[in-house]
């Protein structure tokens, strides 16, 4: 195959670099070991899969196709920057008035037909084009048309300049310019915002305008040659969208003179989706292409190709291929992306243990991933299945190594039917025959006799968001010892220890300015902390329309603007650029159908579109921009089985419905469903626990019943954190108790587990995720 014979070079040349520069290239050598063990895995997979489809056609991965939104406005900047410091400017524009500017004429011909005609008569010797504007154009109209070319608005436009931009515009052959001038020329504020938001519109409108003149080939003015492939290019947009040809085209090469240059060991395939990305910021990629894509990308620097990449690398990183992930940012260095793809393996190991890239992993990564404190099991059980699959991969070779990695196993956390398990495994195995290796020759002594020094930490993980708990009720049949809470704790971290033992490391963040308050809404947006309404005690006066702001990393609360309506028993949510508070009691007696969403560039509150109905108790959750909202209490303060999408300007979508009423639930979204928990549902004339629990599918618009509660859970606080669902605190409908303990549903194990009690008071509380800075959570 012609990739495989590519790589082949490849890896010829980088050796030759290496024996020639030795440690100065030490860096290539990484890189190469890389290049060489990914692409030897993938030429032994696809022969697997030709063997098994015995001549059929192998089924190509399903590309997506990734778009940068800000590339536009990146690369005119860049443009107008290279245009400042005349670099590879091969337009001359002149006035009779004495203004000579030096441009790129490809970002002129985006907004002028008169250049583009300029570029199809260009004779092929002639590197440079002058244009003299007639003696009607003058220097400030021309400035304006070029400032419109490179950043698509024309800042200085008014009354006073308009005919002379109008004029050059003419002269030009700029419609755009002019459609610009006649928004300026019928005034008003609506047309002030549209011109405003036309500008990025414009920029776009432009590199299409790029795009569309590169597929002609107008203006091309190089010519790359790859596996025999001759591709046209402009130099300019070459330069601006990566460094390796910037350097090339201005740092005095020979190949700056050259109208071709040949480019090895890069594919033809390769390099026309670069030069496609340049020229429009989007990549189509697939696990098929993208470490390939990226390697070229990195090797000639185009940018956003390189940060497409590594977003789809982050997006779609999963089980059956971190490993490559990993493998990769450590091959070339990327800290970050490494970091993400070696957090992704200590979060799903026990999955990935069960992957056959895993019997390929190095004993010295294994090693380190079995130390980690932070790695995430249901039970030190699955770290010696997966030391044991490991092994008996190549037990020729990985017996002497398996002494050492049965030591990072925990033994002494396993239950004592873990144990038997442990037991059942033959604690020796032949090696070749001959040599007989004991994998853990430690750990009956060290499961009889308790922790011994090396594993006396617990598993200890520190998620990268702490999930934070704000404000809530105690109950107390005694209502005068009831106290509502103004604190907020976070869990800096998750503990595994002895058996199934698993907890929570509560700390307090501090409390809320003003009143205590429970049954209230929370939000974060922009990484600060929203905390609105509520109440504050239990009569009809004491439900609050006040709103706070906490800023985690100066410790600061902000007043913000009022409710417009008293709000209670509600939900806040944030969609786009905005929080919406949805429904809500009023009182004890009356719930709401208004809804009002918050701006934070104004501070200030407005009503959109009402609900269907009054709603309070119910629960919401944003997927893809949109709000759903489930069930709840209508306005005679029954069970619901309702589910609506609702949008701010058109009002309520009604969907299928819940399989059962509830109110007081949580609903959350995770891997894009919505977990429905908790809650109560009617029964006769009251209310009774709701122990069932239900997906919701957005896409097909259907529900099915997942695994139930171990325990009730009413007025429950809940959050996704690392892709488990937690429902927190609460009570118990039937007496009135406390459910003080905090339950997490793995979606893989579909099975819920307790993860300990929770601190303060328990019930009517909120929950949310949030970033808090390395000094707090020390």
């Amino acid at each position: 195959m012609e990739w495989e014979e590519r790589w082949r070079r490849e890896k010829e040349r980088r050796k030759r670099m290496i024996e020639e520069g030795g440690e100065k290239f030490e860096e290539e050598n990484r890189k190469l070991k890389w290049i060489m063990s990914y692409n030897d895995n993938r030429i032994g997979m696809k022969k697997e899969a030709a063997k098994e489809n015995e001549g059929d056609d192998v089924e190509e991965d399903e590309l997506q196709r990734y778009h940068r939104q800000s590339y536009p406005s990146e690369i005119f900047q860049t443009l107008e920057e290279m245009k400042m410091e005349d670099i590879l400017t091969d337009l001359i524009l002149s006035t009779e008035d004495g203004l000579s500017l030096h441009v790129h004429s490809l970002v002129m011909a985006a907004v002028s037909s008169v250049i583009q005609q300029k570029l199809q008569e260009r004779d092929g010797d002639e590197k440079e084009i002058s244009l003299r504007l007639g003696p009607d154009v003058i220097g400030s109209g021309l400035a304006a048309v070029v400032e419109f070319a490179y950043t698509g608005a024309i800042t200085s436009l008014n009354k006073d300049n308009m005919m002379q931009i109008q004029t050059a515009a003419v002269s030009l052959g700029a419609p755009r310019v002019l459609e610009l001038i006649k928004v300026e020329e019928d005034g008003g504020k609506k047309e002030e915002k549209l011109k405003k938001i036309s500008a990025e519109e414009q920029i776009k409108v432009s590199l299409q305008s790029m795009q569309n003149l590169w597929a002609k080939r107008m203006g091309c003015d190089v010519e790359l040659l790859a596996e025999k492939t001759v591709f046209h290019a402009h130099r300019v947009l070459l330069a601006a969208s990566s460094d390796y040809f910037r350097g090339m085209f201005t740092s005095g090469m020979k190949e700056s003179q050259q109208e071709s240059v040949s480019l090895l060991l890069v594919g033809a395939a390769e390099l026309e989706t670069l030069l496609h990305c340049a020229y429009s910021g989007a990549l189509e990629l697939g696990w098929g292409c993208v470490f390939e894509l990226a390697c070229t990308s990195l090797q000639f620097q185009f940018q956003p190709a390189i940060s497409l990449c590594l977003k789809f690398l982050e997006q779609e990183m999963d089980v059956h291929n971190c490993l490559d992930v990993a493998s990769f940012a450590e091959a070339y260095g990327m800290a970050d992306l490494m970091e993400l793809a070696e957090d992704f393996v200590l979060r799903h190991f026990q999955e990935i243990s069960a992957t056959p890239k895993f019997q390929d992993l190095p004993a010295e990564k294994l090693l380190q991933f079995l130390r980690c404190d932070a790695l995430s099991i249901p039970s030190e059980l699955a770290v010696f299945r997966a030391v044991v699959t490991w092994v008996e991969a190549d037990p020729t070779e990985r017996l002497s190594q398996a002494e050492e990695l049965m030591r990072a196993v925990r033994f002494p956390f396993m239950t004592f039917r873990e144990f038997r398990e442990v037991r059942a495994v033959n604690l020796s195995m032949e090696c070749s025959g001959e040599v007989e290796v004991e994998l853990y020759k430690s750990a009956l002594k060290e499961f009889g006799f308790g922790i011994s020094d090396c594993v006396a930490q617990k598993r200890i993980r520190h998620p990268k968001d702490a999930l934070v708990l704000v404000g809530g009720d105690e109950l107390n049949p005694d209502m005068g010892h009831r106290l509502p809470s103004k604190q907020l704790w976070f869990a800096n971290s998750l503990r595994s220890g002895t058996g199934l033992v698993k907890e929570i490391e509560w700390r307090l963040l501090g409390e809320m300015p003003d009143q205590p308050r429970f049954r209230h809404g929370v939000g974060v947006l922009d990484g600060q902390l929203y905390v609105a309404g509520g109440c504050y005690f239990y009569a009809k006066t004491d439900t609050m329309k006040s709103v706070y702001r906490y800023d985690p990393e100066r410790d600061h609360w902000t007043r913000l603007s009022d409710l417009h309506e008293l709000r209670s028993n509600f939900t806040l949510v944030v969609s786009g650029d905005g929080l919406y508070a949805v429904g809500g009691d009023k009182d004890i007696n009356t719930n709401l159908d208004s809804v009002e969403k918050y701006s934070p560039e104004t501070d200030s509150w407005s009503f959109c579109h009402p609900l269907d109905q009054a709603l309070s108790g119910h629960a919401v959750t944003v997927w893809g921009g949109e709000i759903f909202i489930s069930g709840g209490f209508n306005c005679k303060y029954e069970c619901l089985v309702s589910m609506f999408l609702y949008h701010p300007e058109r009002g309520t979508t009604y969907l299928a419905e819940m399989t059962h009423d509830r109110a007081q639930h949580c609903m959350e979204s995770l891997k894009n469903r919505f977990y429905v928990a908790g809650g109560v549902c009617n029964l006769r004339k009251y209310y009774t626990d709701q122990l069932v629990c239900e997906i919701y599918n957005p896409v097909r618009d259907i529900w099915t019943v997942f695994t139930p509660l171990p325990i009730p859970h009413v007025g429950a606080a809940s959050a996704v954190l690392e892709e488990r669902l937690y429902i927190l605190g609460g009570y118990c409908q039937e007496d009135y108790s406390e459910a003080r303990l905090t339950h997490r549903y793995d979606p893989v194990t579909q099975r819920w587990e307790s993860m300990g009690k929770i601190p303060g008071p328990v019930t009517d509380i909120r929950a949310c995720l949030l970033h808090l800075p390395d000094q707090i959570r020390k």
